[in-house]
This record gives C-alpha cells, structure tokens and sequence, in this order.
C-alpha cells in the first residue's frame, strides 16, 4: 500500500493523486493499473430535482391523511366536540398557502395574498362553528382579517421593488403600529359600539418612536454606513 509523500494519508493502487491534497502520485515500484475500478467517483453526478407536482402530492396527501386521521377519530373520541375541526383547519390553511404558490410560481402578489387571507378566515370559521360563535365572527373576526390582509398586501407591494434592510424593518414597524390600531377599533366598535383610545395608541407610539431613529439612519449617510458596518447589513 502507497502511501501519500505530502500529508501521509494511505492512497488507493487506482489513486493517481492523493484525495487529501491532491499531490500526483508516483510509485515506481507500483505503477499505476488504469483498468483498477476507481475507490471513489471521476464524473459528478446531479441528482435530479424532485418535480413540483410530486411536491404538491406529497404535502396534499400528507395533509389530508392528518385531516381525515383526526376526523375519524373524533368520531370516536368525545364526539359530542368537533375538536378536529380545528386539526382539518389548520390542514386546508397549510395546504393553501404551500400548494398553490408552489404550483404557479408567477402568481401574483394579489391572488396570492387574497388565498392567504381566505385560508385565515377560514380556520377562524370553523373555530366559530366549534365554539358556537358566529356571533363574533362575522362583525369582528373577519374584518380584522381582512384588514391584516390589507396591511400585508400594502407592504407586499412596497417591498416589491427590493428595499434595504433599514427600510424593511421601518416599514414593518410601522406596519404593526397601524394593525394593532386597526385591532382596537375593531374590538371595541364590537363590543363597546364605539372606539375608546387605549392600548393601541401606546403601542403605536412606541412604534413611531423606534421609526424615528431609523429613519434619521437612513437618511445620515455616515449613520446608515456605520449601522451596516456594526450588524453586517
């Protein structure tokens, strides 16, 4: 057995370089046999990616043998409670927001979001049908997902042009602020009948006090170089 001049490392009888540091290999004594089977693979070899369609078919019967799996089984465990609703839910929600941005890669940012949306929407229903509660549903459960819908959508379109990474984090502060504003109307037009100014408002506030600095960031140039240097931006 050869042995490597450089490193040292035991070599192959087929090995023409060292596959440690590939250093050439030269033994008079033991020429090289060029019919000796290879100890290890000449020509790289890729693997095919797995197609999406396949992808899909697996994640969709995944998820609907879990769904199917909970709802037999509620049949026979505490019946009187559609607890595997909630289960089947959280499928459909997951399917809908894998399967088909990965089936139609070009879909739009619309379509897209709206699928999101309705996905959401329909878990909280049939939350609402488990615990009795359509009641809340359709006056606050809905418009507040619709209006967190609108809020991604906005951000969606703004952060299609490509944004730096201070301005990403600004605008989703700020975008917070505004949905947890929107969260209070809502909760207390449901259940006050009108808005009375709380939590929200200190939320917001916290969230124009942090905007405030990254946009005098921003807008510095030493500052916005400075912040890039310091956390690798």
């Amino acid at each position: 057995m050869s042995y490597c001049v450089n490193c040292g490392v035991e070599l192959d009888a087929a090995a023409e370089f060292c596959p440690l540091c590939h250093t050439p290999v030269y033994n008079p004594g033991r020429p090289i046999d060029p019919r000796t089977s290879k100890p290890f693979p000449t020509q790289p070899s890729v693997v095919p990616p797995a197609s999406k369609r396949a992808v899909s078919l697996l994640i969709t019967a995944m998820l609907a043998s879990m769904a199917a799996a909970c709802g037999l089984l509620n049949l026979f465990l505490r019946p009187n409670r559609a607890w595997s609703l909630y289960v089947i839910g959280a499928a459909a929600m997951l399917w809908i927001w894998i399967v088909p941005p990965l089936l139609l890669r070009k879909m739009p940012l619309c379509l897209k979001l709206l699928f999101d949306v309705c996905a959401v929407a329909f878990y909280l229903y049939l939350i609402a049908l488990d615990l009795h509660g359509s009641g809340w549903f359709w006056p606050l459960g809905l418009p507040i997902v619709c209006w967190g819908g609108a809020i991604l959508l906005l951000l969606g379109l703004v952060f299609q042009g490509g944004r730096s990474v201070l301005t990403t984090v600004t605008l989703l502060i700020g975008g917070i602020g505004v949905f947890l504003l929107g969260v209070e109307i809502l909760v207390d037009q449901f259940l006050l009948g009108g808005w009375t100014p709380g939590w929200s408002l200190v939320v917001l506030t916290i969230c124009i006090a942090l905007i405030i600095p990254l946009i005098v960031v921003r807008r510095v140039p030493s500052l916005r170089e400075e912040a890039r240097r310091r956390f690798h931006m």
